[in-house]
């Protein structure tokens, strides 16, 4: 389908009324009777991965994935002045590699809101104003019971595996030790594989007991700045001795309501599990940290949503997370490690969910983000720790 070269159909928006869309977190396209696109706002503009003078110039089949819906939806509504609201659509890069606007990133599942306007409009010419609103915040937060679920399950068989195995197996090794006293020179080697063997066992169990209830205190503030810095000392002088660090950190970042060692066994591990997954001529790990003011999370239990506005991330750009495993990523025993348990991530996301934090993972070829989103530190924590 040959597309027509856009007309002189752009909005001739005012100064107040630019200002008031450009101020919106959600992304708005504005889509002439044309099909082309006529504004955008700063969000749409990032959203998209290109400036506003780029936009003016596609017809909206660029813009959109090739067979997307919403195309259809957008005709409608200029030709029938209706509105529609969509759930669930996906904004992603399509299978098939067609080129088209804002193409890098995948499983961008967003709502969206399609209603005709006639704003900076004259002669009763009529636009479309598309409206995109990101899912992936709120998918996010909904999948953190998911992953706390998981947690409590294994805390739930960590304190089994700790009352009915740990015990009798000191029994056993002790046994066998009496045994050994009066045992044959060709049984004593019997003797000593059943207490090599028991000890064994028991330092399994004891990977478990991480995941029982800390009784670990989650009141202090601490500067997770400071944490990172450790975190990433430690990985340049040891496993990530191969690997460029970039640190990208908000100065002005209030503290974290926490525990200083759980935290730097959170980002330790984050690290690691990203120094593994650099594969290549140039392996680089980010750490970025900033303010997010609008993030909250509704918890069963609290009448208030919990606010979460520190955001700290670990990018690296190692081959990315399997798409069979995406999901699972954060379940008991679930890697891609041949020598792996599986219960790495599992600890991470028990560990930030005692924080009271949510954490998720964002994956594609050459870029692997893990967010984590943390709560500030009270204010009699924040005294408590400047005194």
């Amino acid at each position: 389908m040959a597309l027509s070269s856009p007309v002189s159909t752009v909005s001739d928006l005012g100064s107040d009324e630019k200002r008031i869309l450009d101020a919106l977190p959600q992304p708005v396209l504005a889509i002439g009777t044309n099909r082309f696109v006529t504004y955008a706002n700063f969000a749409a503009q990032e959203f998209f991965g290109v400036g506003l003078t780029v936009l003016r110039r596609q017809h909206i089949e660029r813009v959109m994935p090739f067979g997307s819906p919403v195309v259809g939806l957008i005709e409608r509504c200029l030709d029938d002045r209706v509105s529609f609201n969509e759930y669930g659509i996906d904004l992603g890069a399509p299978n098939s590699g067609d080129p088209y606007i804002g193409g890098a990133g995948s499983d961008r599942m967003v709502d969206l809101h399609v209603s005709p306007s006639d704003i900076g409009l004259q002669n009763g010419d009529w636009q479309a104003l598309l409206v995109v609103q990101p899912r992936s915040i709120a998918q996010h937060m909904d999948r953190q019971l998911t992953h706390r679920g998981a947690a409590r399950s294994v805390s739930a068989m960590s304190a089994m595996l700790a009352h009915e195995i740990k015990n009798p197996l000191s029994g056993i090794k002790g046994a066998a030790q009496l045994l050994e006293s009066d045992a044959s020179p060709e049984n004593v080697e019997l003797t000593e594989l059943i207490c090599n063997e028991t000890d064994r066992i028991a330092g399994l169990v004891d990977q478990f007991e991480q995941f029982t209830e800390t009784h670990a205190n989650m009141e202090d503030a601490v500067n997770v700045h400071a944490v990172l810095g450790q975190v990433r000392l430690l990985a340049s002088n040891g496993f990530g001795s191969h690997v460029k660090f970039i640190e990208d950190y908000d100065p002005s970042l209030p503290l974290v309501q926490g525990n200083k060692d759980l935290l730097t066994q959170v980002f330790l591990n984050l690290v690691k599990n990203a120094s593994e997954a650099t594969v290549g001529k140039k392996p680089e790990i980010k750490l970025v940290s900033s303010f997010r003011p609008g993030v909250r999370l509704s918890m069963p239990g609290r009448a208030k949503p919990v606010s979460l506005p520190l955001e700290f991330q670990v990018i690296d750009n190692g081959a990315g997370v399997p798409e069979d495993i995406k999901s699972h990523l954060f379940d008991p025993f679930v890697t891609t490690k041949a020598t792996g348990t599986g219960l790495g991530l599992a600890l991470v996301a028990k560990i930030i969910g005692d924080h009271g934090g949510t954490i998720e993972c964002e994956s594609q070829p050459g870029k692997t983000v893990f967010c984590v989103r943390l709560p500030m530190a009270t204010e009699s924590s924040a005294k408590k720790e400047n005194s």
